[in-house]
């Protein structure tokens, strides 16, 4: 996976995805006492610093420096402290089991795809629980943001196979408007998991 193109992306001032924290990981975490967070993909830390601010221990992991650099520029501004790695989540390995894993709109190449998702499954922590929320293949029909290859987007099969060694509680395409940053602004269709091993 290529960092240089991410650190383009993220290499202004602004927040490409904006500050707001996803609105699933925002539904997740409503009134759920606070653990141990790994967040893959983590970008710019909007979702890590919003965790962080809930009292969770949060760990992210994201290919970009520059995306780390502002993750921990804007944790520090709030007081707040996050654990953030570099590194390709295809060779992800940790002495730690989480609470709940991450992953906001983090799309992986369909050769790597796979062991990527089954290898994260290893580090969630009994009744742990594994989030996600990426585009599904409609989302090919907008301009809401998101790979424009049917190969890197989500259908609920692919992630019932991906996701075969968890419970999976909730499984869902659904549309509605994105408002996250300029990266993701108008009507877009995602799909939704909550897995529990």
């Amino acid at each position: 996976m290529n960092s240089a193109f991410w650190d383009k992306k993220y290499d202004k001032q602004d927040f490409h995805y904006g500050l707001k924290p996803n609105r699933f990981i925002a539904l997740m975490l409503e009134n759920r006492p606070p653990g141990r967070m790994l967040l893959v993909g983590a970008g710019e830390g909007r979702n890590a610093v919003y965790a962080a601010s809930l009292g969770w221990e949060v760990h992210a992991l994201d290919l970009s420096t520059t995306a780390r650099d502002k993750a921990l520029q804007l944790a520090a501004s709030k007081g707040l402290k996050l654990e953030y790695s570099l590194g390709d989540a295809s060779e992800f390995e940790s002495d730690y089991k989480f609470d709940a894993i991450g992953l906001f709109f983090a799309h992986f190449p369909s050769d790597i795809r796979q062991s990527i998702h089954q290898n994260l499954c290893n580090y969630l922590k009994p009744v742990g629980e594994l989030w996600l929320e990426a585009f599904a293949p409609g989302q090919l029909d907008f301009a809401s943001g998101g790979p424009k290859a049917v190969e890197m987007l989500y259908s609920p099969e692919t992630l019932q196979k991906d996701f075969e060694a968890l419970q999976i509680r909730q499984l869902e395409v659904k549309r509605y408007e994105l408002d996250e940053g300029e990266g993701h602004q108008g009507l877009g269709e995602v799909i939704r998991l909550r897995a529990v091993r």
